[in-house]
């Protein structure tokens, strides 16, 4: 039975969460104040610790601090009332496993708590097997996939959690720019695979003409301008994981090829009588609806169900909003390395220019925006005066845009129905869209009938 250390100063909130707890077979402590915490980790030990981010006695971000530097495996998830993102973006930065918004479902408290404790538990490896020589090889590319605190970002990671111990075929499916290579080097780290290779492909750049000896190899002599012989794709994945990006740029002919080597899992090189076996886990991404390419028959049904035994949605950045300054200064971090700089943040102005634009590129375009504004500034801050032209031409129309989208004024229950599709189905991240209180929305959805 896993033990919980609940700090809440709003005595009637805290004393209805406890019994929840408990009534899910949870060992719960609970303490009203910082002080009594305090005792209570000196006390008895806590597999986690959930708190309240305004205390009388003290900072949340502060107790988990202290906590976190006595108790560093403990996981962290911090509550609150306000839904400020930059709070947010401070506590994961400072150690916290996760944050969850009042008011939030029973069902979300839960998923949160089981995610942190399952976290938890995998970061406990023994200090030997922590020394490991391969660790900074594989370093720079496991930091590279960020945690977000969004609703679809939150979906997104169990999914790869799910998926990546098996060797299932995966499609990722998303906008250009959402980060589909990064969710598949994550899926490789994170599986029995992640000691060999992970060879990634850019099937819209392989000329139809050459792809049977990308793919597979070929011998010396085999084709004109065959000067020497050349491993494939497929061979240099043995063992490992090919990811195949814009696998709907593949020529017919190149489909059945793939197809004929991901059924046998045989490969034979462009000029030889040998086959070779391969031992390969496929991973395909797409920013196109491939099944409409298979009723156009430009996509062979057989292959897309090959690649196809478990989907992902890589979701664009308006549909992950709450994750924009996470990402900005995990970029902004990532950018005062690579070009020696020390710009500490973003200024108000630039966070709400940011929050008002589309992000057409999504991440990649997030990247580069903030990048060249890290070269551009020579302040401590980066200001609005080093951001693209661009930004200001859509600011007006997109704060028109944002008044109205979730306005309950007019059209309340499409706007009701729209807000829960962003959020997917999420009550209490609906309310907030809607800024509204989620009773109030419960009683809108009776009157409305909504399910």
């Amino acid at each position: 039975m896993s033990k919980i250390l609940l700090i809440e100063d709003d005595i009637s909130f805290c004393k209805l969460l406890e019994k929840f707890l408990i009534k899910k077979a949870y060992d719960v402590t609970v303490a009203f104040s910082a002080e009594e915490a305090r005792l209570a980790m000196k006390k008895e030990s806590f597999d986690l610790i959930l708190t309240d981010l305004r205390l009388p006695d003290s900072d949340g971000i502060g107790l988990m601090s202290e906590f976190k530097t006595s108790n560093p495996e403990i996981p962290v998830i911090l509550m609150t009332g306000y839904s400020d993102v930059n709070t947010a973006v401070k506590a994961i930065k400072n150690g916290a496993a996760d944050y969850i918004s009042k008011p939030f479902n029973p069902d979300e408290v839960l998923l949160v708590i089981t995610n942190a404790l399952k976290n938890s538990e995998a970061d406990e490896i023994p200090a030997k097997e922590k020394k490991v020589p391969k660790k900074k090889e594989n370093n720079s590319s496991e930091n590279e996939f960020v945690r977000g605190i969004s609703v679809a970002s939150k979906k997104l990671l169990d999914h790869i959690h799910l998926v990546s111990p098996t060797d299932m075929s995966v499609l990722i499916i998303g906008e250009s720019g959402t980060g589909k290579e990064i969710i598949a080097k994550s899926i490789h780290q994170q599986s029995t695979r992640k000691n060999n290779n992970f060879i990634a492909v850019d099937c819209g750049a392989i000329p139809k003409e050459l792809a049977a000896s990308e793919f597979f190899g070929h011998l010396k002599g085999s084709f004109t301008g065959a000067i020497s012989d050349k491993m494939g794709y497929f061979e240099a994945a043995n063992g490992g994981t090919l990811f195949l990006d814009e696998i709907g740029n593949l020529s017919y002919e190149n489909q059945i090829q793939l197809l004929r080597a991901l059924q046998e899992r045989k490969i034979k090189p462009v000029g030889s009588n040998k086959e070779i076996n391969v031992d390969i886990r496929i991973i395909t991404a797409t920013n196109e609806d491939l099944r409409e390419a298979v009723k156009n028959g430009d996509f062979r049904e057989d292959l897309y169900h090959r690649i196809n035994e478990f989907s992902i949605l890589s979701p664009s950045l308006k549909e992950r909003e709450e994750d924009l300054m996470v990402f900005a200064d995990y970029f902004l971090e990532k950018a005062n390395q690579q070009l020696n700089k020390e710009i500490i943040g973003f200024s108000p102005e630039v966070v709400a220019i940011f929050q008002k634009y589309n992000w057409p590129g999504n991440l990649r375009e997030l990247q580069n925006c903030v990048k060249r504004a890290t070269l551009l500034s020579r302040g401590n801050f980066i200001e609005s005066d080093v951001l693209p032209a661009e930004f200001f031409q859509v600011q007006k129309t997109n704060q028109q845009n944002s008044n109205e989208t979730f306005s309950l004024s007019e059209n309340e229950k499409e706007t009701i129905i729209h807000a829960l599709s962003r959020t997917q189905n999420n009550k209490s991240e609906a309310a907030k869209l809607l800024k509204i209180t989620r009773k109030t929305l419960y009683n809108k959805l009776k009157q409305y009938n909504i399910d």
